[in-house]
C-alpha cells in the first residue's frame, strides 16, 4: 500500500506518492490550494489535480492508496472543505482515510524529524509555530491577509502598491517602485493636458482594484530588484522585524527553526532584518531553510500510516523525491 502527502499552499499544491518505508515513487504540481485565497472549490481542484498527476507519475491507482496527509493552511479536520474534498477522492477511486494537517507543520517536519523546534513560513502568508512532541504548541499570526501575514509576500506586495500611490499621488517619497510597478501591470498611459491627476495614478488605482486583494503578492518582488531604492529597502526591512516579532512570540528554548517561503528563504536585506531583531535569541537556533512543505506532508502522511518521523525517513523520502524531480524533468521513466 501506499501512502500521499499533499502541501497545499498560497502558490502552488504538491503531492508525493510515498511507499510505507518512505521512498517516493510519485510526485505532481497544481495551483493554489489554501481555500482562504484560492477559495475552497479551486483549492479542492488543485488537491486533486496534485494527487492525480502524482498518482500516474507514479504508475498507481488511487486505489493503491492507504491513506492521504492532505497539508492546508486554515483547514479544519471537519467541516465541508474537509467532507467536500474526501467525497471528490472517494469518487475518484480512494477508499482510504483523508487527514488533514497543518501547512506550517508540514514545512517544519520538511528539514527536521526533531520532536521539538520552531518554523517560520513567509510566502503569499506568514506565521510562525512552536512544535512540541512532534504537534503544534503555539502559533503567532497566519491569520491571513487582511488582519495579520505581517512580513509576507502579499504584506510587502501591500505596500509595494502603497509607495506607488503615494509617490504618484505627490504625498510619499519618490521611489523606482513606481516604474516597476506600473511595468508590472503594463501602465504606460499617455498625458492627457488639464487631467485633475496624473493618469498614471488613475490608470494604477483602476488596475490595482481590479485584482483580487491576495495577488497583490505578486508585487512583492519588486521591492527585491529595486533593493537600492531607500523605500523598496524599508519595506524589506520592516517586513524581516515582523517576521522576527512573531517568531519572538512563541519561542521558549534552543532548538532547530525550519524557515519556508519564498520571502524569508532567500539571503538579503529579510533574512538580515529578521536576524537582527532575534537578537541574541537567534544564536540558540539551527536555522534550516527549505523551499517547499512536500517532504513533511509525505512524513506526515507516513506517520498517518502508524510510521512515526525519523532521521533515516526524513533522509529517504528527501533523497528519492530529488530523484523522481530529476526525472520528471528530463522525461526519464521513473
Amino acid at each position: 500500500m501506499l501512502a500521499i502527502g499533499v502541501d497545499a499552499g498560497g502558490t502552488a499544491t504538491r503531492a508525493v506518492v510515498t511507499t510505507l518505508d518512505g521512498r517516493c515513487v510519485g510526485y505532481g504540481v497544481a495551483g493554489r490550494g489554501n481555500p482562504v485565497s484560492a477559495g475552497r472549490p479551486s483549492a479542492v481542484g488543485a488537491v486533486l489535480e496534485a494527487v492525480g498527476a502524482a498518482t500516474v507519475s507514479a504508475g498507481r491507482a488511487l486505489s493503491e492508496v492507504s491513506v492521504i496527509a492532505a497539508a492546508v493552511a486554515g483547514q479544519p479536520a471537519s467541516g465541508a472543505g474537509a467532507e467536500s474534498l474526501q467525497a471528490e477522492l472517494s469518487a475518484a477511486g480512494f477508499t482510504g482515510r483523508v487527514v488533514f494537517e497543518s501547512d506550517l507543520l508540514a514545512t517544519y517536519f520538511s528539514a527536521t524529524a526533531s520532536g521539538n523546534g520552531y518554523a517560520v513560513v513567509s510566502g503569499t502568508g506568514a506565521c510562525a509555530i512552536r512544535v512540541a512532541e512532534g504537534r503544534i504548541e503555539a502559533t503567532a499570526d497566519g491569520l491571513g491577509w487582511l488582519l495579520g501575514d505581517r512580513g509576507s509576500g502579499f504584506w510587502i506586495g501591500q505596500r509595494v502598491a502603497e509607495a506607488a500611490i503615494r509617490d504618484l499621488d505627490g504625498v510619499g517619497r519618490m521611489t523606482a517602485l513606481t516604474r516597476a510597478v506600473l511595468d508590472h501591470l503594463g501602465i504606460d498611459p499617455q498625458p492627457r493636458p488639464g487631467a485633475e491627476r496624473s493618469p498614471e495614478l488613475e490608470e494604477l488605482v483602476s488596475a490595482l482594484y481590479a485584482l483580487p486583494p491576495i495577488e497583490l503578492a505578486s508585487l512583492a518582488p519588486l521591492a527585491f530588484r529595486c533593493v537600492e531604492d531607500p523605500v523598496a529597502a524599508g519595506i524589506l526591512r520592516r517586513a524581516g522585524e515582523r517576521l522576527a516579532e512573531s517568531l519572538l512570540a512563541v519561542l521558549t528554548e534552543p532548538g532547530p527553526l525550519v524557515v519556508g517561503g519564498g520571502v524569508l528563504f532567500r539571503s538579503g536585506p529579510v533574512r538580515d532584518a529578521f536576524t537582527g531583531r532575534l537578537g541574541g535569541s537567534a544564536d540558540r537556533l539551527d536555522v534550516i531553510p527549505v523551499e517547499d512543505g512536500v517532504v513533511g506532508a509525505g512524513l506526515l502522511a507516513l506517520r498517518a500510516g502508524g510510521l512515526p518521523p525519523t532521521r533515516e525517513a526524513l533522509a529517504r523520502l528527501t533523497e528519492t523525491l530529488a530523484l523522481v524531480r530529476r526525472s520528471s524533468v528530463h522525461g526519464a521513466p521513473l
